[in-house]
């Protein structure tokens, strides 16, 4: 199930389900310590001796308020005579959850309505040895375990808390959990319980016919009680109405302090590029990590999840950043994955946002010889976003103390880790993390990242260095134009492998991610072999049904809905497609499909403006995790591509005419020209 409305601070972030329940919730890091993991935090109401949690039974519209991560939630359901308007959000600087409620009465009566708020927690991500209860001082229901605290409070109007509280055990000698305590709108006042635990708290309103109320909940997260009485006092000092306003203002401020001339594009796309925006930026870690996901659903799949920081996803979503104008946190991720490079000078698979090693199905032992189990696109594409983000900003003291051990040593690495008998980068796994072999991404890959290292040695005074990297990356491209370019296809391949030591093999499957060879360089998009290459892709990959989009590759299995079809829609191999036909620089009608694309891509997000990983091919409803981080980094840069386009159009129609960040010129010209110096080079 996807998670709708995510809201969060860096520290601290909540998801919610389509059904409006708080299905994750991460503290202290984005990704790390899921002290919910997938379990059902609810909202329940009772009016005239009945009871409803809310869910699949009420309608609900799930969304945000403009350019805000404070949620616009609306809820009704027939039978209880209720309506609800809720806003939901993290508080931008302090550990706290704040959820604003107007109720409202639709019945011709008066009514007393009950409103009550479950709390189901695991802590550190399990459930031995919790601690659930009320707190008569703050008049607040308490969990904690260890250094970890949640403090769950709440307010019909100021000073008037909970009027029912109740905790006990669950899922344990038949007990289905505390919750069931609030379905006869009486809660029994248990104070305190141990072991696997949840809460319940309720709150009561007496409304006039038609008539509204407002009702505040809050879940305070801290590592003592200390902290979260603090923010308990805080919230009540400032009162939680002001705390979620001052949100809306932080975030609107953000969204829009580097907002490019979004006019030029369609107001859907317009609107989901800043959704997107904020959506990436719930996903990132105050440390600097990048997460790809946090949705837990998905572990029923492979008894792990996405809640982990891949060097690749987060460099390409770097980018997107710096692009929108949004360094701080690009900043912090280079510094965050530059303490993570090994002695050898690569990138291992995946790391948890405190910087330690992820879980990893990528052996270092194979068929009897060691390897280096890694992603080398991985390696090559930090350095390749970070020469974006360099030219972009020019902050040469950043760049300076990464310079030598991150840039140099990684590039050294590139260098040296090639295949002796073609010149290719040697063998790692595939950005898809399904195969071993030499991937015509990495190629390009690791092409791009070679040229962004020739150029940050040129800017430090070392030409050496910078020629060397240089040939180098002219080396690979000489091979991948004799090897990668397979004329009997009349296409590039997707991989070159062996079997136990045997022969080179090729895998000529259509593989959306040949999108790499023309997108750091190795390749121009005009160039015909890759005309030919994507050509081939759209024909094998486009999903003929109502619902369009491009698969992953051809009969792609993860998560397969129909054989009908080569594969599930993916946003990111979508939007691939729109980046081809804006870099080719083709006609008109090129770029209207290219416009076609994005708006394709809002059209299939979720009503909140989410974007999953793929959605059925069949129904366009989302599949896989949601939202992923990578879509909406996707969605920002192919946005920028045709602002860029856009540009030229009317710069050469005489309009002046400057959608987006001058310095993106820089990287144009400075970049375009490595590329072909390095292509001068080449002999094939």
């Amino acid at each position: 199930m996807p998670r709708d409305i995510p809201v969060g601070n860096g520290k601290l972030l909540v998801c919610f389900d389509q059904n409006y329940c708080i299905r994750e919730l991460y503290f202290p890091h984005v990704g790390l310590e899921n002290h919910v993991g997938g379990k059902y935090c609810r909202m329940g109401v009772w009016a005239d001796r009945q009871f409803s949690w809310v869910g699949a039974d009420w309608e609900r519209e799930l969304g945000y308020l403009p350019d805000t991560l404070v949620t616009d939630v609306k809820l009704s359901h027939q039978g209880l005579g209720v309506v609800l308007s809720c806003h939901d959000t993290v508080d931008f600087h302090e550990d706290v959850f704040l959820r604003e409620i107007v109720l409202t009465n639709v019945s011709p009566q008066p009514r007393e309505i009950r409103l009550f708020f479950s709390l189901d927690l695991g802590i550190y991500g399990n459930e031995l040895g919790d601690t659930a209860g009320y707190d008569p001082k703050t008049g607040a229901v308490v969990h904690y375990k260890g250094a970890r605290y949640f403090l769950a409070g709440g307010w019909v109007r100021e000073g008037e808390g909970p009027s029912q509280f109740a905790v006990g055990q669950k899922d344990f000698e038949g007990l289905e959990g505390t919750f069931k305590d609030a379905e006869d709108g009486t809660l029994s006042g248990n104070a305190i319980a141990q072991g696997s635990v949840d809460s319940v708290f309720g709150l009561s309103l007496t409304l006039p016919p038609y008539e509204s109320g407002q009702a505040y909940y809050w879940l305070a997260a801290g590592q003592n009680w200390e902290e979260v009485l603090r923010l308990d006092s805080l919230v009540k000092h400032k009162h939680p109405r002001n705390l979620i306003k001052r949100t809306a203002d932080f975030w609107r401020l953000w969204v829009r302090k580097e907002s490019p001339g979004l006019d030029l594009l369609p107001e859907p796309v317009a609107a989901l590029y800043r959704r997107s925006l904020l959506v990436v930026r719930t996903q990132i870690d105050w440390q600097g990590g990048i997460l790809a996901a946090n949705d837990s659903d998905v572990v029923y799949f492979n008894r792990d999840t996405y809640s982990y920081v891949w060097p690749r996803d987060g460099a390409l979503v770097a980018y997107a950043l710096d692009q929108a104008g949004h360094p701080s946190s690009t900043r912090n991720f280079f510094q965050f994955i530059s303490g993570l490079l090994q002695p050898e000078g690569c990138l291992l698979h995946k790391f948890n946002p405190d910087g330690t090693l992820a879980s990893s199905w990528h052996p270092w032992y194979h068929e009897g010889q060691p390897q280096l189990p890694i992603q080398e696109d991985s390696t090559a594409l930090v350095l390749w976003a970070l020469w974006q983000h360099f030219v972009l900003y020019r902050d040469l003291d950043f760049i300076k103390p990464l310079y030598r051990p991150l840039v140099k040593k990684a590039a050294n690495f590139m260098c040296q880790y090639r295949d002796p008998e073609s010149g290719l980068p040697a063998p790692s796994y595939d950005l898809w993390e399904e195969r071993r072999g030499i991937l015509s991404f990495t190629v390009g890959a690791v092409f791009g990242g070679l040229t962004a290292a020739s150029l940050f040695c040129k800017v430090f005074g070392e030409e050496d260095r910078a020629a060397y990297y240089q040939q180098v990356a002219a080396e690979i491209r000489d091979a991948a134009s004799l090897h990668l370019w397979r004329p009997e296809l009349n296409r590039f391949c997707r991989m070159l492998h062996r079997n136990h030591g045997g022969p080179w093999e090729v895998d000529d499957a259509c593989d959306a991610s040949l999108w790499g060879l023309f997108a750091f360089g190795l390749y121009r998009a005009d160039d015909p072999r890759l005309i030919a290459t994507m050509t081939a892709l759209r024909e094998k990959l486009w999903v003929n049904t109502p619902i369009g989009g491009l698969a992953r590759y051809e009969n792609d299995p993860y998560h397969r809905v129909s054989r009908e079809v080569p594969g599930n829609p993916w946003f990111i191999c979508t939007l691939w497609l729109a980046d081809y036909l804006l870099e080719k620089d083709g006609s008109n009608d090129e770029l209207q499909q290219a416009s076609d694309l994005l708006s394709w891509a809002a059209a299939h997000a979720l009503p909140s403006g989410v974007l999953p990983e793929q959605i059925n091919p069949l129904t366009g409803t989302p599949l896989s995790v949601s939202p992923l981080t990578w879509s909406h980094a996707t969605f920002i840069a192919t946005a920028h591509r045709l602002l860029r386009r856009l540009a030229k159009q009317a710069a050469a129609s005489g309009a002046a005419v400057i959608p987006f960040r001058r310095a993106e010129d820089w990287i144009e010209r400075l970049y375009t020209e490595a590329c072909d110096s390095i292509h001068g080079i080449c002999k094939i």
